[in-house]
C-alpha cells in the first residue's frame, strides 16, 4: 500500500515538527538559566555573609583585641594591628565568593549545542 500524502500535509508536519523543536529547544534554555541563577544567588549568599561577618568581627573584635593589645603597645598601634587582620580576613571570604562566581557560565551550552545538531540535522536530514 503506497499511500501518497498531500504536499501540504507533509509542509504541515514539518512546520509542527519545526515548532516542538524549537519550544524543546526554549524548555531546556531555561532550566538551564535557572540552574546558572541558582549558582549565583548562592555566591551571592557567600559574598553577602563574607562582607557582614567582616562588619561584625570589626565591631566587636576590635573593641577587645585593641584593649588586649594596648596593655603591650600605644592604643594607636593596637587598632591598626586589629584593622589590618580584620581586613584581610574580609577579604579571603569576599575573593572566595568571586571566585564562585567566575565559575558560572551564562550560556546554555547544551541548549546551543541540541541548537547546531538540530540545524545540521535540517541541513542534512539524510545521513
Amino acid at each position: 500500500m503506497n499511500q501518497e500524502r498531500a504536499f501540504s500535509d507533509v509542509l504541515h508536519d514539518i512546520v509542527r515538527n519545526l515548532q516542538d523543536i524549537v519550544r524543546s529547544e526554549i524548555r531546556l534554555a531555561t532550566v538551564e538559566i535557572r540552574d546558572d541563577a541558582r549558582q549565583a544567588a548562592a555566591s551571592a549568599v557567600w559574598i553577602a555573609a563574607g562582607t557582614i561577618g567582616a562588619l561584625s568581627a570589626w565591631a566587636f573584635l576590635l573593641w577587645t583585641i585593641t584593649f588586649a593589645l594596648s596593655t603591650r603597645m600605644s592604643m594607636w598601634a593596637a587598632t591598626l594591628v586589629v584593622a589590618v587582620v580584620l581586613a584581610s580576613a574580609a577579604s579571603v571570604l569576599i575573593v572566595g565568593g568571586i571566585r564562585r562566581v567566575k565559575r558560572i557560565h551564562p550560556v546554555p551550552e547544551r541548549t546551543i549545542a541540541s541548537i547546531k545538531e538540530n540545524v545540521e540535522w535540517i541541513r542534512h536530514p539524510a545521513k
